[in-house]
């Protein structure tokens, strides 16, 4: 037997890659090069020798600095662009290689051209601001100033003048906007005002602090801007109020001006003369115009500009990132004695090593070094990382076991059967076929637009749904099929597989619901016959069947837990874990519920009546006694007898040998007598995740504590075999449930909207009904199974054999990157 399991092919996923522990000694000139194509092969997962150092104390510490400004840039960039509303080019155009220093003169001659075209058009945009906000105060100021019908009045002279002269005045008078440029104020000695403009969300206060400074001895007007000003930093747009403030005396002058200033009121002149008015007017327009084609201009260069990095951005973000990526690496290593090479340690798989033999030797020849990489396999004491290779289809399900924790290496990985186990017992607890149907085309959609959905963004919600789309699938799978056992379409049941094998007992059928149902042909041929639907024992029948089911599940994949224990046993070469855990926990298990399961199995095979739960209880109490009507098969009481014995006898089997066996090695092993046993692996049974012993063999043996350890794992397994059993029930308790729930909905919602003959009523009916199968048990009862099964996985069926203190191989890689960018 052991001859025949010695000889089974290996499997990818029971067990991680074998890893080598390297050493590589690259010359300095090939050292960079090297790391790069390294990272490219990303199989090599490096050891920082400089752990003691701080970031600022490493070699490379100044090229890190530059890549990391040179990121600095770029992102500055990626906000400008996103700023000026560009779409980046998902295929930029290629563009010839540049050397790193090359880029980072590219860069800074970019910035720097960037930020002087912002600095330029921020300073033109607030001139344009400026001039907008004087133009909108002098026109609200007539209305101000001067009443409706003089307001008439002035605008007819207006135009009668703007047609008798209409250039000869503008070149004689000059500019008069710089002449009136000047603090808002009349120069009249009697009443005042000053005229400017403010934000709308201070208008309230700024009114009330003018009333308070001047104690009422002012006339406030204020009407709402016609534009909103762009503010030339953030590029939001506000809502401005103009206003005018008339008053008297000088010093109610000096006090609304602070005033102004305080609240960051832009004040501006507003002549009282109409002509002057009329020529500032179009003096501020045709400054106004000659800022918007100055600022268009401004803009379209601009543009152009970020246009031209766009078409290169991502390929020097990649660039910029690998490089920082490289030094970082490269600050890992350690120089020689010499100063003159480098010293680098990692964890790489053992198929890897041709790879990066290769990688190295190409590295080599471009760089022109005269002196070649030295690859060199070394023994480590630490134990290696874990590095499963999965596919699009595997790698969700490796991630539910790693969510728990990473296997320790070599370690036998549950992700090999929770590929099968998982969903399968997710569809025990949500099995309805038109349900699994539901989710089987969710998951059909999720596949079928895998290569579109690959490249894009997902919210946290649709990635994590993506991620498992194959879980998902074979989850629709299985619902389908134990749908088809439970015969439930949404809750209602079809005779798919020919008749029903039951008959109403009176010929009418008008009381079959009440007095029951009579067997009259063969059973059956596939799952629950429909015709239980509806009967009086519909649901003592289903839960006897759910919860016979849930136990015989439930004990099968703790067997199947502790059977995985043997084999990491035997690999692991610890005869002690064989003799003294695996065999007493298999008799400890099947001598109750192992038991139990070939209980309830013949009580289907034989039609008994036989009451398990007396079977049971009095198993322990009193197991010599008659069993009766209780007896399934000829010897079944001395036998309860032999197994309630054999579980007994189990407790302190698992318990006492293996600790007094450990300490017996130890004290062997350094009085000198057994060197051989030195090289075996009794001692390194129970190895710490943090390997401890492995590393410092020296180390006292501390009984007391090893005792304490076997004492809580055995008290664990005997409590936890009771426990966990029972924990199974949840496969016939959600089951129950949901199937209880469907059938709700389909009778209370849909049925009884059916019932109405009206339209409307029905579509509504319909509609809830809808609304409840989708969110509620396509939704919350899908997670509610999903988060069930993961417990099943992770306490009743990993703790019998997995320690899960591993940690992952994280290879230097350039993919990888990308990934943790996007």
């Amino acid at each position: 037997m052991e001859e025949f399991i010695d000889n089974l092919p290996a499997m990818d996923l029971m067990r991680s890659e074998k890893m080598s522990y390297i050493q590589l000694i690259m010359p300095v000139e090939s050292a960079h090069r090297a790391i790069s194509y390294l990272g490219e092969l990303g199989l090599l997962q490096f050891r920082d020798l400089n752990a003691d150092k701080s970031p600022f104390q490493r070699t490379f510490v100044n090229q890190v600095k530059r890549c990391g400004e040179m990121s600095r840039k770029l992102r500055y960039f990626r906000d400008q662009i996103s700023k000026a509303g560009m779409v980046s080019l998902e295929h930029p155009v290629m563009q010839p290689d540049v050397e790193l220093e090359e880029l980072e003169i590219q860069l800074a001659e970019h910035e720097h051209e960037l930020m002087e075209m912002n600095s330029n058009s921020e300073r033109l945009r607030q001139s344009y601001n400026e001039l907008l906000e004087f133009k909108m105060v002098l026109e609200k100021a007539s209305s101000f100033l001067f009443s409706e019908k003089n307001h008439h009045a002035v605008v007819e002279e207006r135009e009668l003048e703007e047609s008798v002269n209409s250039n000869h005045d503008y070149i004689e008078t000059g500019s008069l906007l710089e002449k009136e440029m000047r603090p808002g104020l009349s120069e009249q000695s009697g009443v005042r005002f000053i005229s400017g403009i403010i934000c709308k969300s201070k208008a309230v206060r700024f009114e009330r602090m003018l009333f308070r400074a001047t104690r009422g001895n002012m006339l406030f007007n204020q009407a709402p801007a016609d534009e909103e000003i762009v503010d030339p930093v953030t590029f939001e747009k506000d809502a401005k109020v103009v206003f005018m403030v008339f008053f008297s005396g000088e010093q109610a002058k000096t006090k609304i001006l602070k005033i102004c200033e305080a609240f960051g009121a832009n004040c501006y002149p507003v002549p009282e003369d109409v002509t002057k008015q009329r020529q500032i007017t179009r003096e501020v327009l045709s400054r106004l115009s000659d800022l918007e084609a100055t600022l268009d201009a401004g803009i379209w260069h601009r543009n152009k500009a970020l246009s031209s990095i766009d078409d290169n951005l991502t390929k020097w973000v990649n660039m910029v990132r690998r490089e920082k990526a490289v030094y970082d690496t490269l600050n890992m290593l350690n120089f020689d004695v010499t100063k003159k090479c480098l010293v680098g340690e990692g964890w790489c798989p053992i198929f890897a090593r041709p790879k990066i033999q290769e990688a190295l030797q190409r590295a080599t020849y471009d760089s022109n070094s005269q002196v070649g990489i030295i690859f060199h396999v070394m023994d480590a004491m630490e134990s290696p990382p874990t590095y499963f290779r999965t596919n699009h289809f595997t790698n969700a399900f490796q991630e539910i076991v790693d969510a728990y924790g990473v296997a320790r290496y070599q370690e036998a990985n549950p992700a090999v059967y929770t590929v099968i186990t998982f969903p399968f017992l997710f569809a025990v607890m949500f099995g309805d076929w038109g349900h699994g149907i539901c989710l089987l085309l969710g998951a059909l959609v999720l596949i079928a637009r895998e290569s579109k959905l690959s490249k894009k963004k997902l919210g946290s919600f649709m990635e994590m749904l993506f991620g498992g789309r194959y879980v998902l699938l074979l989850m629709a799978i299985f619902s389908i099929y134990c749908g088809l056992i439970y015969n439930e379409f949404f809750s209602v049941p079809f005779h798919i597989f020919g008749g029903s094998a039951y008959r109403c007992r009176d010929a009418s059928c008008s009381d079959a619901r009440t007095v029951g149902l009579v067997k009259y042909r063969d059973p059956y041929p596939f799952g629950v016959d429909p015709s239980w639907r509806g009967s009086r024992s519909e649901l003592p029948f289903l839960n006897s069947l759910k919860m016979k089911m849930s136990i015989l599940l439930g004990v099968a994949q703790m067997n199947l837990g502790i059977l995985i224990s043997y084999f990491n046993a035997r690999f692991f070469g610890s005869s002690l874990d064989i003799r003294y855990q695996f065999i007493p926990q298999m008799i400890f298990l099947n001598s109750l519920f192992g038991y139990l399961s070939l209980l309830i199995i013949i009580k289907w095979c034989t039609g008994s009546q036989a009451d398990l739960y007396h079977v049971m209880i009095y198993m322990f109490l009193s197991p010599t006694d008659d069993l009766g009507e209780n007896e399934l098969f000829w010897g079944q009481r001395p036998l309860q007898v032999v197994l309630l014995l054999l579980a007994l006898v189990a407790v302190p089997w698992m318990l006492f040998p293996k600790p007094f066996i450990l300490k017996k090695l130890h004290t062997e092993r350094f009085q000198g007598r057994t060197y051989g046993m030195l090289g075996t692996s009794e001692m390194d049974l129970d190895v710490e995740p943090d390997s401890a012993r492995a590393r410092q063999h020296h180390d006292d043996f501390n009984f007391s504590e090893v005792f304490v350890h076997q004492m809580i794992h055995s008290i664990e397994f005997i409590l936890g075999a009771v426990s966990n059993t029972a924990s199974y029930l949840r496969l016939w308790a959600l089951s129950l449930a949901h199937s209880e729930l469907s059938t709700v909905f389909y009778e209370k919602v849909l049925l009884l909207a059916w019932s109405y003959d009206n339209f409307i009523i029905r579509l509504v009916g319909l509609a809830v009904f809808a609304f409840a199968t989708a969110f509620i048990l396509l939704m919350m009862e899908t997670l509610s199974a999903f988060l069930h099964a993961l417990r099943l996985h992770w306490v009743e069926f990993q703790n019998k054999f997995y320690h899960g203190d591993g940690y992952k191989f994280k290879p230097f890689s350039f993919a990888s990157l990308i990934d943790d960018e996007d």
